[in-house]
Parts: structure tokens; sequence; C-alpha cells
């Protein structure tokens, strides 16, 4: 039965993990990191992201406009753009690995201590990845609610507000350790399983030995 739910497993754990390293490109690109309500004109919503801050308009569509330089940035969103690139290299480092260790791969089916060695490199790899989707949204996060509860701020001055793009980070990191942790189960769970089945052999082939030899005259 364990021979038969390891690669339903493993392909779960693939399936979750590419979800995850999917939603983290995703969240690196969107412009709705921050969203700003203006009170005095309901009509525009303004958002700003990692590379890029845009006004919506309800009859205007979006326009957005690209940050001019790195360096003035806020120091959040500058670190928040290296660690996202990290997170996408890491989570693509991740899925190749693990590609070549699943079982249902026939790939170097006969070395199966490298396929193992692979696929557990590769789920820590998806962990490494969510770990580093998770810091710099929930960084940007805390410090939207700092700006948001400042009290040396005026009442008058808009505030910012949480997009949607820390959201699809938050489960994209979610995706990438719950994938990274199925692989690593079922890689887990294999290594107890070569010797039950030898043993198993071992065992029907001692049987038939003895109905053999009971057999003869």
């Amino acid at each position: 039965m364990a021979l038969v739910c390891r690669p339903r497993a493993q392909l779960s754990g693939m399936l979750v993990s590419l979800l995850g390293w999917v939603l983290s490109c995703l969240t690196t690109y969107l412009p709705q990191w921050k969203n700003l309500n203006l009170e005095l004109n309901e009509l525009e919503i303004w958002t700003m992201g990692l590379w890029q801050a845009c006004v919506v308009q309800e009859e205007g569509g979006m326009q957005c406009k690209d940050f001019d330089s790195f360096l003035a940035l806020p120091p959040e969103l500058r670190i928040s753009r290296i660690l996202m690139f990290v997170s996408n290299g890491l989570g693509l480092l991740g899925l190749l690995l693990s590609g070549f260790g699943l079982d249902c791969l026939k790939i170097g089916g006969r070395q199966q201590e490298l396929k193992k060695r692979l696929l557990l490199l590769g789920g820590m790899f998806f962990w490494m990845s969510g770990i580093t989707v998770i810091v710099p949204v929930s960084w940007v996060a805390h410090s939207t609610v700092q700006e948001f509860w400042d009290e040396s701020i005026p009442d008058i001055v808009p505030r910012w507000d949480f997009g949607e793009a820390l959201f699809i980070g938050w489960l994209a990191g979610f995706c990438l350790i719950l994938g990274g942790s199925l692989l690593n189960c079922t890689r887990c769970s294999t290594e107890g399983l070569p010797s039950s089945v030898h043993l198993a052999a071992a065992e029907l082939q001692e049987q038939c030995q003895r109905l053999e030899t009971e057999s003869r005259p």
C-alpha cells in the first residue's frame, strides 16, 4: 500500500510546490502590495508594488509608473525585491531537483539513493523558498501596520492598507512549505521499505527451498 501511495504523495507535493512557486512569481510583479483609498476621491485607488506605483480609476483603467531609483525606495521594498528573487530561484531549483527524484520518473531508476537525496534536497529548497517569501511579505505588512497606527501622522493624511499581493504571498509561502514537507515525508517513508521487501523475498525463497526439499524422494 505504501508503494502505491508514495508516488501519489510525491506528485501531490510537486503540484502544491509548483502552485506556490507560480504564486511567488506572481507576487513579485503584482503592484498591489499596498493600497491607498483617497476619501476625497473614492473613484481612485492608489497601489504600490516592488516595481511601480499605480492609480486605478473606474473610468480610465489603470495607469502605472515605474520607480525611478532603487536606492530611493523604502528599505522594506528594497530588501523585498532581493528576497523575492532569491525565493523564485530557490523554488525553481527545488522543482528541478525534486522532479529528477520522483519515483515515477524512469531516469536513474537504478540509483535510488541518488533519487532520495535529490528529493530531500528539493524539499529543503522548497522550505527555504517558502520562508524567503513569507519574510518580505510579513515585513511589508508590519511596516504598513506601524504607519497606519502612527499617531504622529495627522488623521487627515491617507493611510496605506494591505494589498492583495500580500495575501497571495502568504499563500505562496504556505504552499511551498507544505509541498516540501510532503516530498520529504515520502522520502523518509521509503527508508524502511527496501529491507522489508528483501526480508519478504528471503522468506519466500526459504519456503520454496523447504517445499522443494520435502518433495524430493
